[in-house]
This record gives structure tokens, sequence and C-alpha cells, in this order.
């Protein structure tokens, strides 16, 4: 059974046990995921994008058991377990006794109201909500993996990397979703930044800013409860995950700013240092929030070149695009948050 014949299993509410009332299906680039009012059940695509690889069944298992360690870390009572999903008389079954199949994982279905972008526009985005946000994240980074091996990440001349591939990645939308002269000094300005701060980024690692972080930590991925609940963390690829707590919370800052509350984003960040003694992070924390608009400006561009889509969604993509890029020039001109 395919992946798509699976899908079409799933979304029958009588797959579940006990059946369920009903069942509403979310699909992104990676996962299918099945929200049965209760319960959500998340299964992971059988790709390989070479940055992500879910391509076997084993893989699948691997990554679905550490975005469930990974993701307790902030969500403890959101994540529940890993399922087996099982071949039994020809009929895919969860946690039976057949032949393992694939993998789900289990999560407690949360009210999508409090989701951030949907308190955001009901006007309830408050001061006091931010606060408690960061209150959380403060203690967090403290906890996570750190040593040798995450410290790596963090290095100028490894980060670089990533960088020279986003401008390598975008060069053929110059003219078309940015500017060349905004493109060139985009890319100037961070080039610099990698001359100019190499101190900086060392400091960095040897004050153990450099740790597994959440990787992916925009109002997407946050429920605003009465106690913020943060999920849906990086689990596949190191690179993406190990990082400067600055680019965690300059993704954050950039989505806040992106969103029309500025005012928002300088308070995480304001809030942060004062609460945790960060000092140096104001002087590198606007550097990774101009690589963060930047690569959503390089994910909307490479989604409109997807050839599936119909010209007015490529325009709409094109447009977006433009606008994270015209925002990561804002950040390069003035090099703060």
């Amino acid at each position: 059974m395919d992946h798509q014949d699976l899908v079409q299993t799933m979304k029958d509410p009588g797959f579940y046990p006990p059946p369920v009332q009903g069942v509403d299906f979310i699909q992104t680039h990676v996962s299918s995921v099945f929200l049965t009012g209760e319960y959500v059940y998340k299964v992971k695509k059988p790709v390989d994008f070479g940055f992500l690889d879910f391509s076997t069944v084993e893989l699948r298992r691997e990554n679905c058991q550490k975005e469930l360690r990974l993701n307790r870390r902030l969500a403890p009572t959101v994540y529940l377990r890993v399922a087996a999903i099982t071949m039994e008389d020809g009929h895919p079954t969860l946690d039976g006794d057949g032949e393992v199949m694939d993998w789900a994982v289990v999560m407690r279905q949360l009210d999508q109201q409090l989701l951030g972008p949907e308190v955001l526009s009901a006007g309830k985005l408050t001061e006091e909500k931010i606060d408690a946000l960061v209150d959380i994240l403060v203690p967090f980074y403290p906890r996570t993996r750190s040593g040798p091996d995450v410290d790596e990440w963090g290095k100028a001349e490894v980060f670089k990397f990533t960088t020279d591939e986003n401008f390598e990645q975008t060069a053929g939308n110059v003219g078309q979703a940015i500017p060349r002269p905004a493109y060139e000094f985009i890319r100037d300005y961070t080039n610099g930044f990698f001359q100019e701060k190499s101190g900086l980024f060392q400091r960095r690692i040897r004050e153990g800013r450099i740790r597994e972080c959440h990787g992916d930590l925009h109002l997407g991925n946050i429920f605003f409860e009465e106690k913020p609940v943060i999920f849906d963390c990086i689990e596949f690829n190191d690179r993406l995950s190990c990082t400067d707590v600055a680019a965690d919370l300059g993704f954050l800052a950039m989505d806040l700013e992106f969103r029309g509350e500025p005012g928002l984003a300088r308070r995480v960040i304001d809030g942060y240092v004062q609460k945790s003694g960060d000092v140096d992070l104001p002087e590198i924390v606007g550097f990774y929030a101009c690589y963060r608009a930047y690569v959503r400006g390089k994910i909307a561009c490479l989604t409109a070149a997807d050839p599936a889509l119909d010209e007015g969604a490529r325009t709409a993509q094109l447009r977006l695009a433009g606008e994270y890029f015209d925002l990561a020039y804002r950040y390069a001109r003035r090099g703060g948050i």
C-alpha cells in the first residue's frame, strides 16, 4: 500500500479505535496530518529531499521517535506516543499485531483558535502573552543538548555554507522576486558579517549559546493556551536545529515583524536579554532575522517553481517571496531587530 492509499484509509472515521465523528486532513510537503477531535495523527511521507530522508519505514520510525523526544521538551502533555500502523487481513490498522507498514506520531489535539496566527488576527496577541512565551524560552535553552558536536554548527565558516547555498539557489530569481541591488546588498552584508564578527561567533560558542534548539520557532507553531505550548520543532536535520539560540529568537521576531507587529518582535528580544543575561544577543540576532527572512523568500520561490501551480498561485508565491526578501533587505540595512 502506498502513502496515498494510506491517506485515504486514515481519512475514514472508522479507521480509529474507537471510531470518531469526523477527520480533518492537513497536508504539508513532508507529512500527512489527521485531526480527529481528541487526537492528531501525523504520518511522515516517504520522501527524500537530501536535507530530509523519510524514504524507508525504519527512517520514518526513527524520526517519529526523535520528533516525540524533542517536542516533549516544550509540549510534554501534547506529544503522547508513536503508534505502529500494521497490516491486518490486508487492511492498515493502528497498533495491530501484523507487519508494520508505517508509523504515526500521536498528539493531543488543541484548539485551533489558539494557534498564534489566529490569536494575532483576532487582536488578542498581547504583550502579556509574549512575556509568558519568553518565560518559557529563557529556561528552555540551557536545558537543551550542547557540546562539541552541537557547537560545530555555530561556527561562522560552517554556517556560511548554508547562507552561500541560499544565495546560489535564489540567483535565478534576481530581477523577478528580488531586485539585483537588494540581492547583492543582502549577500554582501551577510558575507561581511561573517568576516567582521568572527570573534562574536567564537564567543557565542564559548558561552554555550549553540544548542539543539526548536529550529522552526514562529507563530504557526505556538498555541497560546493559558501557558503557551510550542510544538513541531525540527527533528530531521541537525544543521537546521543545532544553532545559536539567537537564530531561534530571530525567527520568532522576524515572523512577528512580517505579520505587522514590530513592537512585539522587539519585546521578545528585549525580554529575553533581560531575563537570560544574554547581553551579546542584540549584536547578532538581526543577522539571524535577516537570514530567516531570506530563507522564507527562498522557500516561496521554490514553491512558485512547482509546475503543478496555476499562474495565480505562482504569482502569489512570487509576491510573498518579494515581501520576505524586502524584510531581509531592511534587516541588512539596519543591522538589527
